[in-house]
């Protein structure tokens, strides 16, 4: 067998497990550097491309790869379904000058499978770099920090006997946006149900996040106005700097009203205040969707709308890169159905053809 080019660096026994690949041995000695002082993570490998670290993927396990964009060779964003294919199950966190906030790249690599995007470091903000590293790390260490509960039971929904409900709200965070992904890509143009989505992002990446859930959806999609009507077929995402809640309308359609004020949460925009307007003009007609995320938003929304007789689906741990925000959906007992994505899509589709 030929040997590697790089040096095989000795295994922790325990742990998170971190590769690091980027073409810049100044970026990469920074970001190791960072990593050093952190007791439960270790840097186990350390790569200039994609092809080094698909060879190294083969050989070694690892939690989390830190991946650069702009390589020699295959960019990082073109690379990501190949590593997270060799990583079996390691989470990416894109770590480049070509994802600053707002940027499309940030949108399309989260919508290509990365967990997280991070702007590399710069010499005079290594501090900065360092904290929001440290804290995209601790929401992606092994284990995921949430108890694995039991599934709650597949069956068809079960407020609406099978049939679509009036209106679905989607709530997630961290790798929100390739779960989305997965969810909406099965639904057939035909499914008129409007679909409202809270995805915890800067105010700055909207555009892009609406154009690719149109793009992947097959439908419209918008960012959020006040007083907007919700229209049959569409999307429509919360700005990232309100929350997106609802006012019925006389002639029995519903409206969009914005509020600015933070939500126990602290989240903004939140998933509570989306469910608890859900509650309030659908009730048993709605149906509210928690998908992976860190933290406890959505817990109180889904508590009213499950209270007012809506339908709660939660994504499952496997396929979740943070399980919190659907875990504690699973552990307050309020999940009718605990599935992947892909799974959930495929539900809303075979309902379509009923």
């Amino acid at each position: 067998m030929a040997s590697s080019p790089y040096p095989r660096p000795a295994m922790p026994d325990a742990g998170t497990r971190i590769l690091i690949v980027d073409d810049s041995a100044v970026a990469r000695a920074l970001i190791a550097r960072q990593i050093e002082p952190l007791a439960r993570f270790a840097v186990v490998g350390a790569v200039t491309h994609v092809d080094a670290a698909l060879a190294f993927l083969a050989e070694h396990d690892v939690d989390i790869i830190l991946l650069d964009v702009a390589m020699p060779g295959i960019d990082g964003i073109t690379a990501l379904p190949r590593l997270l294919a060799a990583g079996r199950g390691a989470r990416i966190i894109i770590v480049s000058s070509s994802t600053p906030d707002g940027g499309a790249a940030t949108v399309q690599a989260l919508a290509h499978g990365a967990a997280d995007t991070l702007v590399k470091p710069q010499p005079k903000g290594l501090s900065e770099f360092g904290e929001a590293l440290r804290q995209k790390l601790d929401a992606l260490a092994v284990p995921n920090g949430v108890t694995t509960l039991a599934r709650a039971p597949v069956a068809p929904l079960p407020a609406t006997r099978g049939a679509l409900p009036d209106i679905i709200g989607i709530g997630a965070s961290t790798g929100g946006i390739h779960a989305l992904a997965k969810l909406l890509a099965p639904l057939p143009a035909t499914m008129t149900v409007p679909i409202v989505v809270t995805q915890h992002l800067p105010a700055s990446f909207m555009s892009y996040f609406a154009a690719q859930l149109a793009a992947v959806a097959r439908r419209p999609c918008d960012v959020a106005q006040d007083r907007q009507r919700l229209r049959p077929g569409r999307i429509v995402v919360a700005p990232g700097d309100a929350h997106m809640t609802f006012a019925a309308l006389p002639d029995g359609g519903a409206a969009i009203r914005l509020q600015c004020g933070r939500a126990r949460s602290g989240c903004l925009p939140s998933v509570d205040p989306m469910f608890a307007a859900m509650a309030r003009v659908w009730g048993r007609r709605a149906l509210g969707i928690v998908l992976t995320g860190m933290g406890r938003d959505g817990l109180e929304g889904a508590e009213t709308l499950k209270a007012a007789g809506g339908t709660i689906i939660a994504q499952d741990e496997a396929s979740s890169v943070v399980w919190g925000m659907p875990g504690v959906i699973v552990g307050h007992d309020l999940a009718d159905m605990v599935l992947p994505p892909e799974a959930i899509g495929a539900m809303l589709a075979q309902a379509v053809q009923q």
